[in-house]
């Protein structure tokens, strides 16, 4: 296609620089790339070719602002391909892969600029740079040297080779495990197939089916399917036929296979990582984060792994207690958990998921999330619906701030075989300032909720809640940020940093003010009664070794085959088990995910030998919830302000352990993260 009738390559004159989505088409992608590459390496020959002496305008900044017209059609490509992709789209995106990979690469290793970026930095000290100006400096020469620019000769060559690999091996892994989860149904014929589901999961299951244009009732591998399917259905064997398609995606022989794909990435990664001096991936990838080293992120998952593993044990005892008493087998296995937890919350705490369900309806949910971003940070949203979106479950509000529109949420919560699984945020465009104007901020929220039938409202679980409430935390990282340049803009932040700002937001999804407010019952109206609150904080620690260890065990497995890459891992699967076996995981338990679906660790490098972030940012949103807690208020009005200036407006413009500080005046403690689990 020609450019001049390409729409990614003209100026988009929706409202707010929104993408044209109406006229968009998978074949303008090819070509505008081609040419927004062009352009960006026509930028960088025009910083490294000047004649001038460096200074922090004409190399730093101008490294920071080239390559805008790419980086705006990347971002709506990666989001398309996550979000609404199709096979066209599929093929587009293995084909590019290796090429964005490469001239990703190009740019960390053009010697022009990165001689001219080096010798600022060289006297950054001495240059009387702001401080959003010396962080802006200082990450962009460790992005170029953790990018390979000090490697020579062969050595430079081999590391271009890999990452162009590596790019390969990610989009094919991705794909690999959507192709999975989209093709596969569980079709259920008649009552005795539904035994023990109540009527909200066989509407969301009828919905599937329809959507899947078959009759009757489907499972699909989504969480949001399947996992009630687990908890509710009594029908055992059933349930193991779940509970093993959900555990094997990418690990069937044929095209999809993982387990033949995840030996190669680790092999290259350990490449990678040698050749820029490290022993391992691991050791790489935590140079750059605030644990430092695999040795501290490992100190912290083993003072929670104790606790929560003598828990679960304990757990283990009492549901097989109760599988005498209902005649179940008493060799648990990992399709029985759900389902034996259940019926033991509903017994020793009277709390059953159907009736907490019909008070968490999603509409009421996104507007509690909503309320409480305008009584943290002032913040008010106005749905706009007369703007073309990618998709007609895709949502869109304007999100103002002391009467000033800044930054656009997208909210797009339904899964559907065009989408990958689980749940993410992710922008359109990241905030900046040109020129003091600022530039908002297009921010995205995807979730795979089971969609409800037309005409009836789609009911959460409370774990659904949870995570609609972290999903949105990120979105306000985004949406808040107030920063100069957009490589220092909202999340782009440490790994074990970024799920500081969601995972703490998760905390206002509790609070009684907020749910009887929100949670309001679909056909009553009527607030969650002060009896169903009680029960649900009375069974806050149910089951919390079960969570703990599901998600440790992955942290530690993700951590130990990033390390322990002395020798190739040629089977992923026999590593996985005897690594679980070491540390003592009960089998039937599990972990939340297998390394051949583990896509955090294998779609792309951003969270491999990074899982255990999500416990680190734990360790601190804990901790920071009860810097409200100590108030007596949880939308204190000075401690939510100093939220907002430290931690959700400042990017990375600041170091995360100096806006830590900035917040909370000390370094943060454990103790809240065991307390808050029930461990202590």
């Amino acid at each position: 296609m020609h450019t001049e009738h390409n729409p990614l390559l003209q100026e988009w004159q929706s409202p707010f620089g929104l993408p044209p989505f109406d006229q968009i088409l998978p074949g303008h992608f090819p070509p505008a790339f081609a040419f927004a590459m062009a352009q960006h390496r026509a930028e960088l020959n025009a910083i490294a070719e000047q004649t001038s002496l460096p200074d922090f305008a004409n190399s730093a900044e101008c490294f920071a602002l080239a390559g805008s017209l790419l980086a705006r059609i990347n971002a709506l490509f990666e989001n398309l391909t996550a979000s609404e992709t199709s096979p066209e789209l599929e093929a587009i995106q293995l084909t590019l892969a290796p090429q964005l990979a490469a001239h990703h690469n190009m740019v960390y290793q053009q010697e022009g600029v990165f001689t001219r970026i080096n010798a600022l930095y060289q006297q950054r000290k001495d240059l009387g740079l702001s401080t959003e100006k010396l962080r802006l400096l200082e990450r962009i020469h460790l992005n170029f040297v953790r990018n390979g620019a000090e490697l020579t000769g062969e050595s430079k060559q081999r590391f271009s080779d890999i990452v162009a690999a590596l790019a390969t091996l990610c989009t094919q892994f991705s794909q690999n495990v959507r192709s999975d989860e989209a093709e596969y149904r569980l079709q259920l014929h008649d009552e005795n197939d539904l035994a023990g589901l109540p009527d909200s999961i066989r509407e969301s299951a009828k919905q599937a089916a329809a959507d899947r244009g078959t009759e009757g009732c489907v499972i699909t591998l989504s969480r949001s399917s399947v996992v009630p399917f687990l908890t509710y259905s009594s029908r055992r064997d059933l349930r193991e036929i779940a509970h093993k398609a959900w555990k094997s995606r990418g690990a069937h022989a044929g095209k999809t296979d993982n387990r033949l794909i995840v030996p190669q990435i680790l092999a290259l990664r350990q490449e990678q990582a040698q050749l820029l001096g490290y022993a391992n991936f691991a050791d790489y990838a935590l140079n750059d984060r605030m644990a430092g080293t695999p040795q501290a992120a490992m100190d912290l998952l083993q003072k929670v792994w104790a606790p929560a593993l003598e828990r679960v044990h304990e757990e283990q005892a009492d549901l097989q207690t109760l599988a005498a008493e209902l005649g179940e087998p008493l060799d648990i296995e990992p399709w029985d958990w759900f389902y034996l937890a259940e019926q033991q919350r509903l017994a020793r705490f009277d709390l059953d998921d159907a009736e907490i369900k019909p008070y968490f309806a999603l509409e009421n949910m996104i507007a509690a999330a909503f309320d409480c971003a305008h009584r943290l940070f002032g913040l008010s949203f106005k749905e706009r619906c007369d703007l073309p979106l990618y998709h007609p479950d895709a949502r869109l509000w304007e999100v103002c701030r002391e009467g000033e529109v800044i930054g656009l949420f997208i909210g797009d919560n339904f899964s559907r075989t065009s989408k990958q699984g689980g749940a993410w945020m992710h922008e359109f465009r990241s905030q900046s300032r040109s020129e003091g104007k600022r530039i908002v901020p297009i921010v995205i929220n995807n979730n795979n909720f089971s969609k409800a039938p037309a005409g009836q409202a789609t009911l959460l679980s409370f774990d659904d809640v949870r995570t609609l409430f972290h999903e949105f935390g990120h979105g306000l990282h985004g949406l808040l940020s107030d920063v100069e340049y957009s490589l220092l803009a909202g999340p782009a932040v440490a790994r074990d940093y970024v799920e500081l700002p969601s995972q703490l937001f998760e905390n206002w999804a509790e609070q009684d003010e907020v749910l009887k407010k929100h949670a309001l019952h679909i056909k009553t109206g009527e607030a969650i009664p002060d009896t169903l609150l009680a029960k649900i904080k009375n069974a806050r620690f149910f089951n919390q070794g079960f969570e703990t260890v599901r998600y440790l065990g992955s942290a530690l497995l993700d951590l130990q085959i990033h390390l322990d890459l002395t020798e190739k891992v040629q089977d992923i699967s026999a590593f996985e088990a005897a690594t679980l076996e070491k540390i003592g995981l009960p089998i039937a338990a599990g972990i939340n995910h297998r390394l051949p679906h583990f896509g955090h660790l294998f779609s792309s490098d951003g969270y491999a030998a990074g899982y255990y972030v999500y416990m680190w940012a734990e360790v601190l949103e804990a901790d920071a919830f009860n810097a409200f807690a100590e108030t007596g208020n949880p939308f204190d009005p000075a401690t939510a302000e100093r939220l907002y200036r430290t931690i959700y407006s400042v990017g990375n413009s600041i170091d995360p352990a100096s806006a830590w500080l900035a917040f909370r005046g000390r370094p943060a403690e454990v103790a809240p993260l065991l307390a808050k689990r029930g461990l202590n």
